[in-house]
């Protein structure tokens, strides 16, 4: 099965680097905010941040460092035997 991603709005915290950290994201009409950064790791020319939304949701956000943000997993948390651990 090929691997989707979905395009989203991000609106970052901006320190030593643009882009240093998402704040919020938007999927069409619905904003999420960022209430913690889970974890981050690096990837040629990419970068992964494990973030929790004020939804409850675990989210992970990728930034092609072209420029392009996408978001390559969602987990609700309303079913927890597949909920994704939090550390």
């Amino acid at each position: 099965m090929p691997q989707r991603s979905l395009t989203v709005h991000v609106e970052c915290h901006s320190g030593y680097r643009a882009d240093e950290r998402p704040r919020r994201f938007h999927i069409g009409e619905r904003t999420v905010e960022v209430v913690e950064v889970i974890d981050r790791w690096l990837a040629p020319g990419r970068r992964y941040f494990k973030l929790r939304g004020d939804d409850g949701g675990i989210y992970i956000l990728c930034h092609d460092e072209a420029g392009g943000w996408e978001m390559t997993l969602y987990d609700s948390g309303r079913h927890p035997p597949t909920r994704l651990s939090s550390t």
